[in-house]
């Protein structure tokens, strides 16, 4: 997340950090926000995602990083429609980064002689 957010705030000029414990801390502070507040806003607000054809999740998004703007000293943020579009931004960032590290899946590994059998 503090990659995604210090990558956004080279790319969008309307997003300052004064230090780096300041983006960690936001960093810190979304991935809380992200858990904790935008399931229940996403599910409040589910009628209207659902007339939006989702796209109403990526107001909830800027919503959020908005949230974390105004809780933390040292990240500035210029308005709305910056925080929509780097939270578009990072949120094709943090996939791409995602898909490029290695898997953490489960192993299948097939026990003793019957194939039917597998232990994970």
């Amino acid at each position: 997340m503090s990659l995604c957010l210090w990558i956004a705030s080279l790319v969008f000029p309307g997003i300052q950090f004064s230090s780096r414990s300041s983006l960690l801390i936001s960093a810190l502070v979304l991935g809380f926000v992200n858990a904790v507040i935008k399931p229940l806003l996403v599910i409040l607000t589910f009628p209207l995602t659902l007339l939006s054809l989702g796209l109403f999740v990526l107001v909830i998004n800027a919503l959020m990083i908005m949230l974390v703007a105004k809780l933390i000293k040292g990240f500035e943020l210029s308005g709305f429609w910056t925080a929509f579009f780097a939270s578009i931004f990072m949120a094709i960032l943090a996939f791409l980064i995602e898909w490029a590290m290695p898997s953490q899946g489960m192993v299948l590994i097939p026990m003793g002689g019957n194939a039917d059998t597998i232990s994970i």
